[in-house]
């Protein structure tokens, strides 16, 4: 601001910047949408190396929920990166029949499901379908899932559980197959299309000793690439 203009202007802001003064009292750098990033060669290549990058991380860390914290962090979609599950208590969806076969259990077996999203800063970064064994939780953590939102890897921590992925599936690629054969695709000046889906992953979780409790299918979503693109991306044709 320059010291010549009243104290009570904020001279050239845009309005995403001047909604954050009055919010957080302080100039904080704008938040970006996932349709900001430019459908350029260099972004495509960027966006799909971060999405690899995204599900490597969370291929080898059993939790999801503290992967996208760290994930949260690193690209400062927030002040305070902290996620929260935003529970659906009224969902109810049956077992599929092939994660019943994972989990090792009868049809006569309790199962408990719930319906979440985990956001960070506002943004939801994860839609998750979780079913999971109370006879293989604690007293406490059945407590705590039946009438809290602690996100659910936060809650069964004390487990020591690992994760035992099923599948991990790219749901959108920005390059199209073949790309390695026939080149990138051209610069269309305009922003980068990306579907509200991009990656999901099919997965138990698993105790010290190895048994399953829960199957959860998590879907993370374009939100989880909602900050400006690397600066070469940008421009580059």
């Amino acid at each position: 601001m320059q010291r010549d203009k009243p104290r009570h202007t904020i001279p050239a802001v845009p309005r995403k910047r001047r909604l954050a003064v009055l919010l957080f009292g302080t100039l904080m750098p704008a938040a970006a949408a996932a349709g900001d990033w430019p459908d350029t060669p260099l972004a495509r290549t960027e966006a799909l190396a971060l999405l690899q990058t995204l599900n490597a991380d969370l291929l080898s860390h059993p939790s999801a929920t503290l992967t996208l914290e760290r994930w949260c962090g690193a690209h400062r979609l927030t002040t305070t990166p902290e996620v929260i599950a935003r529970r659906d208590r009224k969902a109810d969806k049956p077992l599929p029949e092939d994660l019943r076969r994972a989990l090792g259990i009868g049809a006569d077996t309790p199962v408990r499901y719930r319906r979440v999203q985990l956001a960070c800063g506002g943004r939801v970064l994860s839609e998750a379908d979780n079913w999971y064994l109370p006879g293989r939780l604690t007293a406490a953590m059945n407590r705590t899932l039946d009438h809290g939102d602690t996100p659910f890897g936060k809650v069964v921590a004390p487990l020591h559980f690992r994760r035992h992925t099923l599948s991990a599936q790219l749901l959108w690629s920005p390059l199209p197959q073949g790309w390695e054969m026939h080149g990138l695709p051209a610069a269309t000046g305009q922003p980068l299309a990306m579907p509200h889906h991009l990656l999901q992953h099919r997965t138990l979780l698993e105790d010290a000793q190895g048994r399953p409790f829960s199957a959860l299918v998590e879907t993370y979503t374009e939100q989880v690439l909602a900050f400006p693109p690397p600066a070469a991306g940008r421009h580059a044709d």
